[in-house]
């Protein structure tokens, strides 16, 4: 079984983890060009971002083929995941294939321009995770085939998020502090190479929007205007140095 994943805190990396067998990075697939992939059991894993699935997700998919008897897919949430799951069939029947098994799990939301932190690690017990961790490993091992199914308030607020919402260059609202010491974690974390480190930080056009800089910032020396939080967040499971070998894109630690 192979496992591609992407992860920005470490939350969908915990996910795939749990899972386990073989883990690849999607980042770090796409960075090496691979498109073809080859198991008995493919899976992905990934966070669902505005009832949507991240850029690079959708890249991911766009790019390669798979050849399985079994392929799941796992998205991570804070409660709901509005047409994720929907687009991504939509994407995999443009390359010939369906996903057997969809479903999601329900973990911390760290989206700093909504969520404060500190209140939404008070709610994270009352999902039971490992609960709902086990029941999904528990499906793919029988090779389970469920799809996540989308009602009609769901499919509109989808459309109304995705019209809103549309990728942006999200690093033009990043404020470094005057904390900043140059360390380069920021630049390692950040899976599309956006972020240059010099004489001080400057960010391109590619930004994913998945805060993995502002989270994992050792200062906290990003910010955001918007942000509700001063608080951050990595999954406890997740050590930096996991999120840097999956997003890391750099060739040398200066960014």
């Amino acid at each position: 079984m192979t496992i591609f994943y992407f992860t920005a805190t470490g939350n969908s990396l915990a996910v795939a983890k749990s899972i386990g067998s073989t883990l690849v990075s999607i980042p770090q697939a796409l960075n090496a060009g691979d498109t073809n992939f080859k198991d008995d059991v493919i899976g992905i894993v990934f966070p669902v971002y505005w009832w949507n699935l991240p850029l690079m997700v959708r890249k991911f998919i766009d790019t390669v083929s798979f050849e399985a008897d079994y392929l799941f897919a796992i998205g991570t949430c804070g409660n709901v995941a509005g047409g994720a799951m929907a687009s991504l069939q939509k994407q995999a029947k443009k390359k010939n294939y369906e996903f057997h098994y969809t479903n999601l799990v329900k973990m911390l939301d760290n989206y700093l321009p909504v969520f404060e932190i500190g209140a939404q690690i008070k709610k994270l017990p009352k999902k039971n995770v490992s609960e709902q961790l086990a029941l999904i490993t528990s499906d793919i091992s029988q090779r389970k085939k469920v799809k996540t199914k989308l009602n009609i308030f769901s499919r509109f607020m989808t459309l109304l998020f995705v019209h809103i919402f549309k990728p942006k260059n999200n690093a033009l609202k990043y404020i470094v502090s005057e904390s900043c010491n140059n360390c380069g974690t920021c630049a390692r974390v950040c899976p599309a190479a956006n972020i240059t480190l010099t004489d001080k930080i400057s960010f391109g056009n590619q930004c994913e929007g998945c805060l993995a800089c502002l989270h994992l910032c050792p200062l906290n020396a990003l910010k955001l205007k918007s942000e509700k939080s001063d608080m951050r967040w990595r999954h406890p499971d997740i050590p930096l140095s996991e999120i840097i070998e999956a997003n890391n894109q750099k060739s040398d630690n200066s960014g």
